[in-house]
């Protein structure tokens, strides 16, 4: 108790001499005592001050942080799920270009042996003088050119009316083609018209795939108005020697392609030549057959497993952003709760 006293008290308690000095050695030791716990607590108060004010400084910019990359990190997944939309429609847009525009693939087989074309020729006024097969594109010279030669082919006549206008009466004579191609087997026909009054004189003639087809039909005639309305005709003049090398060409229904060469034919006649002459040449070009066809390269499966992998990534995409989102949320409220806090505790 008397450490706490003042020293003016020291003289109204102390009876004698040596009160008096006991009194105040022991107010200066607690006064000595005191001194150092004041320091100390002012160092506490101080450090306890500096805490308070840095560590929700650093709470805060730690959570800014977290803050800024979870919006950063929707964005990227916001531009993701954009893409993937983007994916969707252009997979489906190139399937439908694919099927209303498929691919054509060509492939070829070698053969040997061809199925004899037909050959249907529409004379009109000039006749057949001569057919031959000749092998190895071997033709001997003519003896006799605009006589009458050797038939040695396979031809049938017919008549039907023509199938664009149904009134027209036509003659066609059909001569069976070459078939050997590894000898170069042609067909070398020559027509004589005697006497023309025309300044262009041609002899139409029409290619279809089989002749043995036709031989066999029951109604010819039928036969040949389809033929004539399926293929394209052609056409060859007086006074060359017209080369056909045909081709085959399979796409949905047999076709054929075919090159054609002229030849000028040198008439070496000594009488009048009013009348002409026609020759032309039939040949295979190639062993190889050419089958033509259309491939739809769009394949149904492989889309449905590239929407399958998108629409799991958008369903992925939406979910993150959607935990993103809860997080942020979350993480917004306990900072407001900490600023709260924080306040209530400095009031």
């Amino acid at each position: 108790s008397l450490s706490r006293v003042p020293n003016s008290t020291c003289e109204k308690v102390a009876q004698s001499l040596d009160d008096y000095a006991s009194c105040l050695r022991k107010t200066h030791l607690s006064d000595q005592q005191s001194k150092p716990a004041i320091v100390v607590g002012f160092l506490i108060k101080l450090s306890l001050s500096e805490l308070g004010t840095t560590a929700p400084s650093l709470r805060f910019s730690k959570t800014c942080l977290k803050n800024v990359f979870s919006v950063i990190l929707l964005f990227i997944y916001l531009l993701l799920m954009a893409v993937a939309v983007f994916l969707v429609y252009q997979t489906i847009s190139d399937f439908r270009e694919k099927l209303k525009h498929p691919v054509m693939s060509v492939s070829y087989k070698e053969v040997s042996l061809y199925d004899a074309p037909g050959i249907a020729f529409y004379p009109g006024k000039a006749k057949l003088l001569s057919c031959k097969h000749h092998y190895y594109d071997h033709i001997p010279p003519l003896v006799n050119p605009g006589q009458p030669g050797d038939i040695e082919c396979t031809t049938q006549r017919i008549n039907y009316t023509d199938p664009f206008t149904n009134q027209t009466m036509k003659y066609a004579l059909v001569v069976q083609g070459p078939r050997d191609v590894k000898k170069k087997e042609l067909v070398f026909l020559q027509f004589y018209l005697n006497g023309t009054d025309q300044d262009f004189s041609a002899i139409d003639y029409l290619l279809f795939s089989s002749f043995q087809e036709f031989i066999n039909s029951p109604e010819k005639a039928e036969f040949m108005k389809d033929c004539e309305s399926s293929y394209s005709g052609w056409k060859f003049s007086g006074g060359f020697r017209t080369w056909v090398k045909m081709s085959l060409q399979v796409q949905n229904e047999n076709g054929r392609e075919m090159e054609t060469s002229v030849v000028n034919y040198i008439d070496q006649r000594t009488k009048p030549r009013s009348d002409q002459l026609f020759f032309v040449v039939f040949e295979w070009k190639d062993p190889f057959i050419q089958t033509v066809q259309d491939i739809i390269t769009a394949n149904p499966w492989n889309m449905i497993a590239l929407l399958c992998g998108i629409f799991l990534a958008l369903f992925k995409a939406a979910d993150f952003a959607k935990l993103s989102v809860k997080w942020m949320i979350k993480i917004r409220k306990r900072h407001l709760k900490r600023s709260r806090q924080v306040m209530n505790h400095i009031n």
